[in-house]
């Protein structure tokens, strides 16, 4: 073939592409292409953060490959977005259909952590290794529970304001999946749970004495949690009375050095791949820390840059919510939207000393592989649950009703 007819072929094929990504958005609405893109925006942006700031422990922990952990994590996204983008194209009534199905196997691979399987790390027993390959089961739970209630919901809409509707079956699977994290001594993860359990049914209608009746007990059963735990007590009291000179190398350690690598950013930042702190200083810094490292190489530009992406996501998915007629594609989306933009706001939060750390990590940017493709594959049912071709679930059960007359 000659130079001119292969160039030729190469610009066909990549017309193709161009049109075929088109044809997959062009029905969409605004709102809809908006959080696709940030979503996007949010993962390239999160692996180009990744290789900047887990090249010097990567190098430490891996005879001196500095790309090791990079690389893992950009497995991660290669099969995190075609997963996304599969996901998307399913049928809502699929997702409903095999809701109770993903929540069981959620609560099993949950319980594997109680076994020999199970790995122990920072205080808390939420990982699982399986034949060589290690991750989170309650990632995948977070993303079960949330397809499950709405689920659960949108077949009782109408007995939402009757509170035997969240005692059974709802309030019995709510409860097994927070116990079963919170054996497991993960309060960061349990936190992110019942924001998603509250938002949920709070969009769903519930009526006001019975959420504060909830948020009560929810509350009581924190505290207890907290007690329960020695080093959690510590690390409350610390943020409560500040950092002392006795605390420096034990609980502020890592909040201290966060607090330094923000301030060293300024405005413009230091420059991308020239932190200070990730040289041994700042502990996880490329996992639940990594907002640190973006306001010290990128300054508060940043900072607001992420902020205002989250922000984007947020009002995106939340319009979405207000159009959508089908209960359980507004369920699965309030759920989806609390879940990620509630633990961004506590990963940042604890970053900027508002709340003691509690070990949850910025989503689509920190490192973790499990969290990741449960994100993206969480993104990609909300997708499927709105896209404007989708036959939505309350549409196909009122044409099953017809053909049944």
């Amino acid at each position: 073939m000659s130079a001119p007819a292969s160039a030729k072929s190469r610009a066909s094929g990549n017309e193709r592409v161009v049109v075929s990504v088109k044809r997959l958005f062009a029905k969409e609405s605004a709102d809809y292409v908006v959080m696709v893109a940030t979503v996007l925006f949010l993962v390239i942006f999160g692996l180009v953060m990744v290789l900047s700031s887990s090249f010097v422990g990567s190098a430490l922990g891996n005879d001196g490959n500095f790309f090791a952990i990079f690389f893992s994590q950009a497995v991660w996204v290669l099969l995190g977005l075609p997963l996304m983008l599969v996901l998307s194209r399913l049928p809502p009534m699929t997702y409903k259909r095999l809701a109770p199905t993903a929540f069981l196997l959620a609560l099993i691979l949950q319980a594997l952590v109680f076994t020999s399987l199970g790995i122990t790390s920072g205080g808390n027993t939420n990982w699982v290794n399986i034949a060589g390959l290690t991750g989170q089961p309650s990632e995948l739970l977070k993303a079960a529970l949330i397809v499950w209630m709405a689920a659960m919901l949108a077949n009782r809409i109408d007995d939402i304001s009757d509170y035997r509707t969240l005692m059974r079956p709802l309030g019995i699977g709510v409860v097994l999946a927070l116990v079963m994290v919170g054996l497991g001594q993960d309060l960061g993860t349990i936190g992110v749970m019942v924001m998603i359990a509250l938002g949920i049914v709070f969009v769903a209608g519930i009526r006001i004495t019975h959420l504060a009746v909830v948020v009560g007990a929810v509350g009581i059963a924190a505290g207890l949690m907290a007690l329960l735990s020695p080093s959690r007590v510590s690390r409350i009291m610390t943020w409560f009375s500040g950092c002392t000179e006795e605390d420096y190398l034990n609980g502020c350690w890592q909040i201290v050095h966060s607090t330094f690598a923000l301030g060293s950013g300024g405005f413009w930042g230091v420059g991308l791949g020239n932190s200070r702190a990730k040289w041994s200083w700042l502990p996880e810094a490329e996992t639940d820390f990594i907002f640190a490292i973006v306001g010290e190489e990128l300054g508060l530009l940043g900072t607001v840059l992420v902020l205002v992406s989250f922000i984007v996501l947020a009002v995106s998915m939340a319009r979405m919510v207000r159009a959508q007629p089908d209960p359980f594609a507004r369920f699965v989306t309030a759920g989806v939207m609390v879940w990620l933009i509630g633990q961004a706001l506590i990963n940042i939060a604890v970053v900027l000393e508002l709340l003691p750390v509690l070990g949850v990590p910025l989503p689509f940017m920190s490192v973790g592989g499990s969290a990741l493709l449960s994100s993206l594959a969480a993104m990609g049912v909300v997708m499927a649950v709105n896209r404007s071709g989708a036959v939505s679930v309350s549409q196909y059960l009122a044409r099953s009703r017809s053909r049944q007359r």
